[in-house]
Formats: C-alpha cells, sequence, structure tokens
C-alpha cells in the first residue's frame, strides 16, 4: 500500500478504507512511517475531517496498537469519566469514591497534566505515600475488592496515541475534532470501562471555547461509543470560571475531602453529582439523573463516599490522616493576598488566564517532565457575579517564593473584571447532556 496515496486521498477529500486506517496507524506504531508523512495526513484530516465510521475506525486501530486492559474479573458494569480539561476541576477525586460508595466499579486511568493545575495523577501523587503506579494485576484486585481504583497509564496502552499527539502538538494538527476524539476514546476504550462518561469543557478555560464546537466534539465521541459498542454520555459544563475555589494539587485534594465531608457545595458539587448520577444511569444503577444525585448526596451524608475514599488511601498507600488533618499535606511556605483595585461586581473571569497563574505559582507545568510543587496554588476568594469593595481579597496564591507570588498575583489581577453596579447574568454550568439515545 502506497502512503502518499492515502494523503492525497484525504487531501481530496476522499473516505479512507478501514485498511488504509489500519495501515496508517499500523506505521505510526512501528515506525515504519517517517514523521513528515504521518504529519501530512494529520494535515489533511484537519482540513478535510472524518466521518464517524472513520473516526470510529481510528479510534479502534488506536486503542488496539498495544495493550487492552480486561476488566472482565470485576464484577458489574464498570464506568469510567473523562474531562477535557480546566481549572480546579477536581471530579475525578469526589465522584470516584462516591460512585464507587453505591456498588458501581470505578477503575480508572489517568493521566498527568500539562499546564493549569496538575493532572488528576499530580493531585493524588501530593498525597504522602500514595502510590499510583500500580499494576494491571494489583489493580483488578482492588476492583474486585473495593470497586476502586485511580493509577497512571501504564505504558503500552495506546502507543499510536502517544506518538500521534507528540506530532500533533508540534505540527498545528490539534484543533481537529476527530483527532481529538479519537485520542480521547481510544485511551478510554483500551482502559477497558463499559461506560463512558465525558466531560466536555465549554468557556474560557476549556479547549473549545464555544458551546458549538463542544457540542460537535460530544456528538462526535457519543456516536463513536455507538460504533464501538460502548456505552457513552458527554456533558457539555461551563468553563467560564474556575470550578472549584482551590487550585493546585495538594489544594484540590484538600477540596475533594471537604466535598465529600458535605462542608462544600456550589458548581464543583453540582458538576460532580451531574457526571456521578450519568455513571449511575449508564450503569443501570437508577433510572433519572435525578435519583442518582440523590443516592450520591445521601452517601456524602452518611459518609460512605468519604469512607471509600479512605479505602482508596489504604489500599494504594496514601497516608489517611490527612482527611482530618490537612497540615500533612504540602503547602508552600510563600503566601500573598490579591485584593480588589476598584469595587463593584466581577463581572468575568479570563480561567485560562487564572490558570496560567497557576502555572507561575509551581502548580502547573509549563513543558512534559517539569517537576512540580505540589503545595503551590490558589484558593479563590470570590465568584463570577458577585460584588467586591476596594482591598477586599479575591484570591490567595501560595508559592515557594514571593517572585512567583508577585507574578501569579499579576495574572490574577488581569484575568478578574470587576465593573458596573449591578451583577450580570452568567452562564450555564451545565450546557447540555448528549446521549447515544439523542
Amino acid at each position: 500500500m502506497n502512503f502518499v496515496d492515502i494523503i492525497i486521498k484525504k487531501r481530496d477529500g476522499g473516505k479512507l478504507t478501514s485498511e488504509e486506517i489500519s495501515f496508517f496507524v499500523k506505521g505510526v506504531t512501528d515506525g515504519s512511517l517517517p514523521d513528515y508523512q504521518i504529519s501530512s495526513l494529520l494535515m489533511a484530516i484537519l482540513l478535510k475531517g472524518m466521518d464517524a465510521e472513520e473516526t470510529a475506525q481510528l479510534t479502534m486501530e488506536m486503542a488496539n496498537s498495544g495493550g487492552m486492559f480486561d476488566l472482565s474479573s470485576v464484577e458489574g458494569f464498570k464506568v469510567d469519566k473523562h474531562s477535557t480539561g480546566g481549572v480546579a476541576d477536581t471530579t475525578t477525586l469526589i465522584l470516584a469514591p462516591l460512585v464507587a460508595s453505591v456498588g458501581v466499579p470505578v477503575v480508572k486511568m489517568s493521566g498527568r497534566g500539562l499546564g493549569f493545575s496538575g493532572g488528576t495523577i499530580d493531585k493524588l501523587e501530593s498525597i504522602p505515600g500514595f502510590r499510583v503506579d500500580v499494576t494491571e494485576e494489583e489493580a483488578l484486585q482492588f476492583g474486585r475488592e473495593g470497586g476502586i481504583v485511580l493509577m497512571s497509564q501504564t505504558d503500552d496502552l495506546t502507543p499510536a496515541d502517544k506518538n500521534l499527539y507528540a506530532l500533533r502538538d508540534v505540527t498545528g494538527t490539534v484543533d481537529s475534532i476527530p483527532l481529538i476524539a479519537a485520542s480521547i476514546m481510544s485511551k478510554k476504550i483500551a482502559a477497558g470501562a463499559d461506560g463512558i462518561v465525558l466531560d466536555v469543557k465549554c468557556g474560557s478555560g476549556a479547549f473549545m471555547k464555544d458551546l458549538e464546537s463542544a457540542e460537535k466534539l460530544a456528538t462526535t465521541m457519543a456516536d463513536m461509543g455507538r460504533h464501538v459498542g460502548r456505552k457513552v454520555t458527554a456533558v457539555i459544563s461551563g468553563m467560564d470560571q474556575p470550578l472549584g475555589m482551590y487550585i493546585g494539587n495538594s489544594l484540590e485534594v484538600m477540596e475533594a475531602i471537604e466535598v465529600l465531608k458535605g462542608n462544600v457545595s456550589g458548581d464543583l458539587l453540582e458538576v460532580s453529582l451531574t457526571l456521578g448520577a450519568n455513571m449511575l444511569l449508564l450503569a443501570g444503577k437508577v433510572n433519572t439523573e435525578e435519583e442518582g444525585k440523590a443516592l450520591l448526596l445521601e452517601n456524602i451524608r452518611n459518609g460512605k463516599g468519604l469512607a471509600k475514599f479512605r479505602e482508596m488511601l489504604m489500599q494504594q498507600g496514601g497516608d489517611v490522616n490527612i482527611i482530618e488533618n490537612y497540615d500533612l499535606l504540602p503547602l508552600s511556605k510563600v503566601k500573598l493576598e490579591v485584593k480588589a483595585e476598584c469595587s463593584g461586581y466581577i463581572t468575568k473571569m479570563d480561567t485560562a488566564m487564572i490558570g496560567r497563574a497557576s502555572q507561575e505559582t509551581g502548580a502547573g507545568r509549563m513543558f512534559k517532565g517539569q517537576p512540580l510543587d505540589f503545595g503551590a496554588g490558589i484558593i479563590m476568594k470570590k465568584r463570577t457575579g458577585g460584588a467586591i469593595a476596594t482591598g477586599e481579597t479575591l484570591a490567595v496564591v501560595y508559592s515557594e517564593s514571593e517572585e512567583k507570588c508577585r507574578s501569579a498575583a499579576d495574572f490574577l489581577q488581569k484575568a478578574i473584571t470587576i465593573e458596573g453596579n449591578k451583577a450580570t447574568e452568567q452562564p450555564p454550568l451545565i450546557w447540555k447532556i448528549i446521549r447515544q439515545e439523542d
């Protein structure tokens, strides 16, 4: 098969066959195709697109390019969740133990963050002793015994995706919905879950800035689930301000525990309940989203969600004493209060810039492999729509140096707009939910 013919076919808007897509992915995985030819096809896909059948085929070939995680020995309907990323997006640490506490297994592979605050694995590694690099055998044992494990991705999971993403990142081909969808879904399918809930972020702090592009991505992935025989629900949620009030790694662990203790309400809780309820719906545990939310809230009130979080800590070596003593978690030594420079209402937050501020503290990465300051980050004190007076605290910044704190504070001042004499209407928190039957 001549790969140049495949490039030309897609360049001219043609539909690739399953054999051509298989040839492409095999060449990406084993290194038989040169980077310049792979990059050419990626650009052709960006410009000409792929239909649902092509995207599903690409996804399955990428999923099968490495090992597949077999969860059949874990009893019950296994659910997974994926977020397209945002600021203070702490939902996994909340909903994984909550969903597991009602008898639906959550065996989840997560990654490290690049940009903003760290990924789920970085947050977990901020917990003293917590071990994310569990083996597949251990993960299956934890899944069978407790119904929960949060672990780092195994090295042989979707190697084609790793190679393709590295090229997309440096060739201007990241912004392709078929390629984004295939990247996300190939990892989720290879991870072995029966059902997947996708949290597609939309807003100033999200990859998808507007509802139209977020809905297109969500629909593509939900359709793909149908093609590959997995149950998929996509929730489009807002990211026009940080989801939680704590931004960082150990800071987000603290806030997650506070949510599980029943001490935190608001956006972070609401999105966690929405995602968790839809996970329960896919598993057939409840009949409606409202029933699912009520069940999860009950397990916050009765302490079962927190107990499952404690169980996860114990099985993966984390210090369970952090639940009652946050002083055992790292917190950077220097802090700076960021004050409002005028009075009015907070009308808008540039959430991506707030994420940039968290990078300045050391909580997020500027480049792949950069070590994180697990104790660095930001505690937000205000939400959009709220009134604020001159000199009132907008946020508190934590870092290892005054210089980093001041740099983060400068970004925060630019990110938060204060104006007017009355509150403005805020965008919705949950924009839309797309299910396969829709």
